[in-house]
């Protein structure tokens, strides 16, 4: 009995698999494949000047589960040399000068194959497949947020945090009252001559004075959900945008804003905390992804850039190779000058967007995507920016409750997974939104009623005599306790308990 190695091709890497014996036997040859486990068998070989020459006639082989559990480790051998090829093609990448290595990245196609890319050049199509292989499924965005997270605390790198306070905040506004109020040509004339002789101080102020905060207090802390509750005219939004450092010049401000003990006049606010209006203001004729696109390149990258040069150093010293997809997006996203960037693609499908994407956005005189679509673009067009803090007025207009309930719970893993700052206001929220928040504002007339953590605001109201009814959202109950004006049944439901 004679003995040859046979050596077979399995997704294009070399394995030698089996030992084939060939025999002699009534002048006729047998070949068989031999293993510690199963057996092929090859009838049939023709002997030509001492060189063998099989051919396979029929090929049999045993049902054994013990077979195919070495096929199962036959094949995880291919994998792990896939594994040590891309590693060289990373070590490669490694050698690199910083500039060069945070431009290229590895790349896996759908057939299984890395290669080296550049990120500047990713294509649309590219962007597309690596967001759906991080984002397959709806749960998947917090296992991608968790390996974000793990490769910066794998290398000792810490988030930076925001811590956002406020002291003593008065805003007045000025406003004409009854007749003069109205935008008629004679007030017109009458109001820029009553302005310039009030400038000199020959005639008195005949605007009425209203006061939309009043001595308001407060802090919000990282890596918590905030919810801002109050009825309508209570001052939510004029509280967010003097948080945001946005309010309207003409208003009379007092009292102290600071992120983490820095005045608002100590840097540019607009690049830290990113305000969401409640109003839908967006150019008719761009798409979708335009609008968020234009938005990403408005905002810039931040400090993403510095802080993925940093991780990349450490790695290098600490001899780690990262996920490749993880890698790509992070670089991605760091890379300024793009016309699209791979964060526009990740807002698209974790707001829902993407069977809009290519949709003009529309206006008054122009068809184009729905209300709430519009709702979830204004929020999208400040998510791709690089901003920590996150101020959302009403984001929940025009949004069925399935919606906003996916929305918000987005921004809760966000927050709490990569330490950001939120604070989300709602008109009524559902229970299962209101669940979603760490700690809760109410105002009520320009004053806060209670600030402190979700848990611990039924009972407060308990202790104050206003006891939730069963059955009964507590959101709904808290309006009803700030809102001046309520229904008869209402009266006697929360003052029973005094």
């Amino acid at each position: 009995m004679r003995s040859l190695l046979i050596v077979f091709n399995v997704s294009g890497m070399r394995r030698n698999l089996f030992v084939l014996h060939h025999c002699m036997h009534d002048n006729r040859a047998a070949y068989i494949f031999s293993c510690q486990y199963c057996s092929f068998k090859l009838c049939g070989g023709v002997m030509e000047s001492g060189t063998q020459v099989f051919k396979a006639r029929s090929l049999r082989a045993s049902n054994s589960p013990i077979w195919r559990n070495n096929a199962v480790e036959v094949f995880s051998r291919s994998s792990r040399d896939e594994e040590d090829e891309e590693a060289l093609k990373w070590a490669a990448l490694e050698k690199l000068p910083t500039y060069d290595r945070l431009r290229k990245g590895i790349l896996t196609s759908s057939r299984g194959e890395a290669s080296e890319i550049d990120i500047h050049n990713l294509g649309q199509q590219e962007r597309k497949k690596l967001i759906e292989r991080l984002l397959k499924i709806e749960d998947d965005n917090e296992k991608f947020l968790l390996k974000l997270k793990g490769r910066l605390d794998r290398v000792g790198i810490q988030l930076p945090t925001i811590e956002v306070r406020f002291e003593n905040l008065n805003v007045e506004a000025e406003a004409y009252v009854g007749s003069r109020a109205l935008p008629t040509f004679f007030n017109f004339h009458v109001n820029i001559i009553e302005g310039f002789l009030t400038y000199l101080h020959i005639l008195s102020n005949r605007k009425k004075r209203f006061t939309i905060l009043k001595d308001v207090s407060g802090v919000i802390r990282p890596s918590r959900m905030t919810l801002l509750l109050g009825p309508p005219s209570s001052g939510k939004t004029t509280l967010l945008l003097a948080l945001a450092g946005k309010l309207d010049p003409d208003l009379k401000f007092s009292g102290r804003v600071t992120y983490n003990g820095h005045g608002l006049k100590e840097f540019v606010p607009q690049r830290t905390a990113a305000y969401i209006s409640q109003h839908d203001v967006h150019i008719g004729e761009m798409t979708v992804r335009e609008t968020l696109a234009f938005s990403a390149r408005c905002q810039g990258v931040g400090s993403r850039y510095e802080m993925l040069a940093e991780l990349s150093r450490r790695e290098k010293e600490a001899n780690i190779m990262p996920d490749p997809d993880i890698d790509v997006y992070m670089k991605a996203e760091a890379t300024e000058g793009q016309d699209t960037s791979v964060a526009t693609d990740y807002i698209l499908k974790v707001l829902g967007l993407e069977v809009c994407a290519d949709t003009m956005v529309g206006d008054e005189m122009l068809r184009g995507i729905s209300g709430g679509q519009k709702k979830r673009v204004t929020t999208g067009e400040m998510l791709v920016g690089p901003a920590k803090v996150l101020l959302m007025d009403e984001i929940s207009t025009g949004l069925d409750s399935s919606t906003t309930f996916q929305i918000v719970n987005s921004i809760k893993r966000y927050v709490h997974i990569l330490d950001g700052t939120a604070v989300i206001s709602l008109l009524q929220p559902a229970p299962e939104t209101y669940d979603l928040f760490d700690d809760i504002i109410l105002l009520s007339d320009g004053q806060i009623v209670y600030q402190g953590p979700r848990e611990h605001v039924l009972e407060f109201f308990e202790y104050m005599g206003f006891k939730c009814p069963e059955r009964k959202g507590v959101a709904d109950f808290l309006q009803e306790v700030k809102c001046r004006r309520f229904s008869v049944f209402s009266i006697c439901e929360v003052y029973l308990t005094i």
